[in-house]
């Protein structure tokens, strides 16, 4: 088994929920980041990356426009939050002998080469490393779902109660 577990699946299956319910009962011994949406009138409007010591920046919005500023989809992507927020929150959590938390390793995370090389990194590492991985094929994440330290489990209605525990108990909890 490796030491990396990336939870996968369809949007809004219950991923972040499941990294969230773990890394509440991890505490102090993980470090990381999770994102949320941020919603409005009208529906979602992007999503905000949080890092798991209360730190928080605007990681894509539909009004984030201009010239440079990627897209995916309707949202255009702030990459520096990714590389400056997010990377600081992960290596800072495995410098500090923590278990990684990385949500996600999705398409506009992987806008930044920095946060590839790092998440890899990571992997290859001695750190214990748990995320989440966009479910459609995207030759970027595709890389990380077959590395022979990566186990990668779908998630479902069905089953995603129960995976928080399940979860622990991979890490040795």
């Amino acid at each position: 088994m490796g030491r990396t577990l990336l939870l996968t699946g369809h949007p809004r299956c219950g991923k972040t929920t499941i990294i969230k319910k773990v890394a509440a009962r991890l505490g102090e011994r993980a470090g990381g980041f999770y994102t949320e949406e941020i919603s409005g009138p009208g529906g979602r409007k992007g999503f905000t990356l949080i890092t798991l010591d209360g730190q928080r920046g605007v990681l894509a919005h539909k009004d984030l426009t201009g010239p440079g500023v990627p897209t995916v989809g309707r949202y255009g992507v702030n990459v520096k939050v990714v590389e400056e927020l997010g990377l600081r929150a992960l290596e800072g959590a495995a410098a500090a002998g923590k278990i990684v938390i990385v949500d996600e390793i999705g398409k506009m995370e992987l806008l930044s080469t920095r946060f590839q090389q790092a998440v890899l990194k990571l992997i290859l590492g001695p750190a214990h490393v748990l995320g989440t991985i966009v479910y459609q094929p995207d030759p970027r994440a595709d890389l990380f779902k077959t590395l022979a330290q990566v186990t990668v489990w779908e998630v479902d209605p069905l089953q995603r109660d129960e995976l928080p525990q399940r979860v622990l108990e991979w890490l040795g909890l």
